[in-house]
């Protein structure tokens, strides 16, 4: 058995190595990380594809919902705002943070703002609170203390928030692929497929596109994750031309249990079209006259909370897949990081498209070998096309895009084995923190319910000297988050 000894690597080759070849890969620092152009383009392309449904989500989630005058958000319009913020929040934060992680408007608060906030408020309204939530968490990180948030958790909690989105992730995949569905039942509430068989030819496709991607994968053939999605995009628009399954949902809102989950794999009759940008700017700042300071207090709180920690738990997951952590879980240019991603809050609101952050997909690119912002002004200009080519974002079914995303969470799963669980009070933490981002479909969640526990359970294990007194601030921030219901009762809001 022989060993490579160390001299082998003389200085002169590396520091060849590391000799960047013009302005653009200093600035990105693309050589420095072990990157090339072609993977950066790889990877902004395949983070695009693998996020690109938001385009037709985020519309769908908003503009389904009245405000409190009876007003709705047209579909056409919030399409529009949703891919020129993701293009300028993901080109911004790509030129500023120089780091791969692309941003949209998050799911969690848009549904949020959909179900919760426009049954008290007008859209404006609801769109002014996104925007006052962005300037808090800017302040925050401006002055250092979201900074010291992040600083104040643990590794092993870093670690197991990097295991728990990734098993999110997947989760997600394959909910949006129709492998896994609700039952109906309280016991099991999900089950696999429809009524336990994969009886769809969109699941039968995701499935195919899975395997395909995994073996390209396990081959370590270059461009696996975009040569799947490629492929799974070939088949499904075949599978659709042969069998004509149209949507899961009609215009009439009937249901086709055998359909596409989102967008149909058809070739648009019209490529071209213009966006509406009329959104840009309608907010207002009336929530505090109508329901009261304490109330519109509360969903600022709500939001805040939502925002800031789920972001900064994708932070840790990406930084930590894409290798670019350091031993404490810290990532290059951190506070400008947390800047631009409270920024991304106020244009996401100014826009009316809700809050812009930092997306998990981005694990997608990331996979594909993405390590710096050059990949997220691939994936940004790729947005601003999509805004003039809305049709052919569609073509990519959800099905598709879900194959990526379970291979993204297999990928991140693997970090659990860095975490030394051999005392209890730091496995039970992770633990929670691992399984309650899939099963409530929340990254908040999950850090909360990791933290809260990891202060109670250390500390009566006497170790609480070991627990940073920010973290006992930031657990009982979450318990007042987790009881905000109950407080809401009691104040009469």
């Amino acid at each position: 058995m022989t060993t490579t000894p160390p001299e082998t690597n003389t200085p002169e080759s590396a520091s060849t190595a590391e000799e960047p070849r013009n302005r653009l890969d200093r600035f990105f620092e693309i050589t420095k990380r072990g990157s090339t152009f072609g993977a950066e383009v790889r990877g902004g392309i395949v983070t695009f594809v693998a996020m690109a449904y938001i385009v037709i989500l985020n519309p769908i989630i908003l503009s389904g919902s009245e405000d409190v005058a009876g007003n709705t958000l047209a579909f056409p319009q919030v399409a529009a705002t949703t891919a020129l913020t993701a293009a300028v929040m993901t080109i911004l934060f790509g030129v500023v943070a120089r780091l791969p992680f692309a941003f949209a408007a998050g799911l969690g608060i848009n549904s949020f703002l959909a179900v919760s906030v426009v049954g008290e408020v007008t859209w404006p309204e609801a769109m002014g609170l996104v925007v006052i939530n962005g300037l808090i968490i800017v302040l925050l990180a401006a002055t250092g203390l979201r900074r010291m948030i992040f600083n104040a958790v643990p590794l092993q909690l870093k670690l197991a928030i990097t295991v728990g989105i990734g098993l999110f992730i997947a989760f997600i995949g394959l909910v949006n692929a129709g492998f896994v569905t609700s039952t109906g039942l309280s016991s099991p509430p999900i089950g696999l497929a429809v009524n336990g068989s994969i009886a769809t030819i969109p699941t039968v496709v995701f499935v195919l596109t899975l395997l395909i991607t995994g073996i390209l994968l396990a081959r370590k053939t270059k461009g696996a994750i975009l040569i799947g999605l490629l492929v799974g995009t070939v088949i499904a628009v075949i599978a659709e031309a042969i069998w004509k399954l149209g949507p899961a949902v009609g215009a009439d809102g009937s249901a086709n249990p055998g359909g596409w989950s989102l967008s149909v794999p058809t070739l648009p009759d019209q490529v071209v079209s213009l966006p509406d940008l009329s959104l840009v700017g309608q907010i207002g700042f009336g929530s505090f006259e109508r329901i009261g300071a304490l109330a519109a207090i509360m969903l600022v709180f709500t939001l805040v909370f939502t925002n800031f920690f789920d972001a900064m738990g994708t932070f840790t997951g990406l930084s930590k897949e894409a290798g670019l952590a350091d031993a404490k879980g810290d990532f290059p240019r951190l506070k400008s990081a947390l800047i631009v991603e409270g920024v991304g809050a106020v244009v996401g609101g100014a826009t009316s498209s809700s809050s812009s952050t930092v997306f998990i997909e981005s694990g997608a690119g990331i996979g594909e070998g993405a390590r710096t912002g050059f990949a997220n002004v691939v994936t940004g200009l790729l947005f601003v096309v999509a805004m003039f080519l809305t049709p052919l974002t569609q073509i990519v079914p959800t099905e598709v895009a879900a194959a990526a995303l379970v291979i993204v969470g297999a990928l991140m799963m693997a970090q659990i084995r860095n975490i030394d669980l051999s005392e209890f009070s730091v496995l039970l933490p992770v633990f929670l923190t691992i399984v309650t981002m899939p099963l409530t479909y929340s990254i908040a969640n999950g850090i909360g319910a990791g933290f809260i526990s990891w202060v109670i359970v250390r500390a009566f294990a006497g170790k609480a000297r070991q627990i940073s007194p920010l973290l006992w601030i930031v657990a009982a921030g979450f318990l007042i988050f987790f009881a905000r219901g109950p407080i809401e009762a009691l104040l009469g809001l």
